[in-house]
């Protein structure tokens, strides 16, 4: 491979923790390596200091369109930013906007998409962000949902949840690894080591699992009680929380539940995160509200 390998999640869904497990992977330490200083192997594409290196001004000032002309010329100075394949975190979309893709293709050498159930990432958007679960619920329904700019960072264009997720995994491509934040957790041999596979590595079995011992979320949440961490937010007490699949049973009501499985049902059946009892509610409730009206 050589030139941009994309490393893409809709925001919460495990990309911080691939990012650790494969600078584990190559670097291969005999100490867990420091989370913050993963960007010695992975740049990210909203990181404001790229496109001020084209344009001087805050990304407050620039326009979309403005931001939209810069994004192929930053994939560029990324991508030329290494002597072979460089990793780069993405939380955008697989869309175009102001007519000009957020990922330039000419570019790509390829791209792992992780994935997470929705209702995990609506409890753990909300710790994230300081915000409500229903509001969360709600900013994962918005289409054309973008980020405000900071002085760090330029606009990221997540769409609404479903969209996010199709954008990149509706097509089966062979430089496309599509995995699962739940494998991770409960299959982190098979799963990691597919990685590596997709990666053209074949690591020796011990190297590969000193790596997911390094990048476990025990190891994380470590380091990050002992050194916190870059990329914890003002309100959060602690950005590595469990790792583990199935909070939002005791997090979301059933409504709330309800609410996220309707919107994104197409999505979550792809990926086997419709729960149980859950399959045929919409059509229910909808059965229910006819009959009320005769």
């Amino acid at each position: 491979m050589s030139g941009i390998l994309w490393l893409a999640s809709y925001p919460k869904s495990g990309n911080t923790w691939l990012r650790a497990f494969l600078h584990n992977l190559l670097r291969n330490p005999r100490e867990p390596f420091d989370i913050n200083r993963m960007s010695e192997l992975t740049a990210g594409d909203s990181q404001a200091h790229w496109f001020k290196r084209l344009d001087p001004r805050s990304p407050a000032e620039l326009s979309r369109d403005d931001l939209a002309q810069l994004r192929p010329r930053v994939h560029a100075l990324i991508s030329e930013s290494a002597r072979d394949t460089v990793m780069v975190k993405t939380h955008n979309a697989l869309i175009e906007v102001a007519g000009v893709p957020m990922i330039s293709q000419n570019l790509t050498a390829g791209a792992i998409y992780v994935v997470r159930n929705p209702l995990d990432v609506v409890v753990s958007y909300a710790h994230h962000l300081g915000q409500p679960v229903d509001d969360v619920i709600a900013l994962m329904e918005t289409t054309d949902f973008a980020t405000p700019a900071s002085e760090t960072l330029v606009p990221e264009h997540h769409e609404d949840w479903s969209t996010h997720v199709a954008s990149w995994t509706a097509r089966a491509h062979q430089k496309l690894h599509v995995m699962r934040f739940e494998d991770m957790s409960s299959r982190p041999g098979p799963t990691f080591r597919a990685v590596a596979a997709f990666l053209g590595l074949k690591p020796p079995r011990e190297r590969l699992e000193r790596a997911m011992r390094h990048s476990s979320f025990r190891a994380l949440r470590a380091q990050e009680d002992r050194t916190g961490f870059v990329e914890r937010t003002p309100v959060q007490d602690r950005f590595f929380r469990s790792g583990k699949a199935g909070g939002w049973r005791e997090a979301l009501s059933d409504a709330q539940v309800r609410r996220v499985v309707e919107r994104h049902r197409t999505q979550m059946a792809r990926f086997g995160y419709v729960p149980a009892g859950y399959e045929d509610a919409g059509e229910a409730e909808a059965a229910e509200g006819a009959g009320a009206g005769r």
